[in-house]
């Protein structure tokens, strides 16, 4: 085959292989749905804004990594960040089974020796997250976490708007199931009119020899009380 022609069809074949990764990512997730739904989770009262990464719900590609390094993407959603000389990092998605799993799939991160500073998860908010976000709202991340051993985790709101980053701070507090933190933008110097993106980090604190398993995340939002 001419090498025009062939690279032609290369095209082509990156096209089809697209659409077909999509359709097999939408079949698969709504095949192993658990019996309560995968899009199915708490939601406070009035919300006006719930969802669950895709990370959660259904299959990604890559599904694990071994010796992963920094920027490395999870679906089109997570990435991890860290600072290692030497990553000995392993992270992988895991089917959940567990009878009180709402969540289809979760993510395993197994840490070995660690001789960097920070590790951290940032989960990009979809537009919606954004759409109509005022002051008077409520941010909402609720979690599953499972540890080997106790580990402090803190969750950062980032809210862009204009030339700014507004940042709120939240330490999970562990060890009660079900985790829930809400922030509170009412707190914030946030301008209205220009937001642009919003994104939440994970962040580990002193994760060496651990193994931390998120069963589910979910984020909501809702607006506090006209008075």
């Amino acid at each position: 085959m001419p090498l025009s022609q062939l690279r032609h069809l290369r095209q082509r074949a990156l096209q089809m292989r697209s659409r077909i990764d999509r359709v097999l990512f939408i079949a698969d997730e709504r095949l192993t749905l658990p019996r309560i739904g995968s899009k199915a989770f708490h939601k406070p009262l009035h919300s006006d804004w719930a969802w669950r990464p895709e990370l959660w719900r259904g299959p990604i590609t890559p599904p694990g990594v071994a010796a992963a390094t920094t920027k490395q993407g999870f679906g089109e959603e997570v990435t991890l960040f860290h600072d290692c000389r030497i990553s000995e990092l392993t992270v992988r998605q895991v089917r959940n089974t567990r009878e009180a799993d709402v969540a289809p799939f979760g993510l395993r991160m197994d840490v070995f020796n660690f001789d960097g500073s920070f590790l951290s998860l940032v989960v990009n908010l979809p537009e919606g997250a954004v759409q109509g976000l005022k002051r008077r709202h409520l941010m909402r991340m609720t979690a599953v976490v499972e540890t080997e051993r106790p580990l402090e985790i803190f969750a950062r709101l980032n809210v862009r708007h204009g030339p700014n980053t507004e940042q709120l701070v939240r330490e999970l507090p562990l060890g009660q199931g079900e985790i829930v933190v809400e922030f509170d933008l009412a707190y914030s110097n946030l301008n209205e009119k220009r937001v642009e993106r919003a994104w939440v980090d994970l962040i580990f604190e002193q994760p060496s020899m651990n193994q931390v398993i998120l069963r589910d995340v979910t984020f909501s939002r809702r607006p506090r009380a006209d008075l």
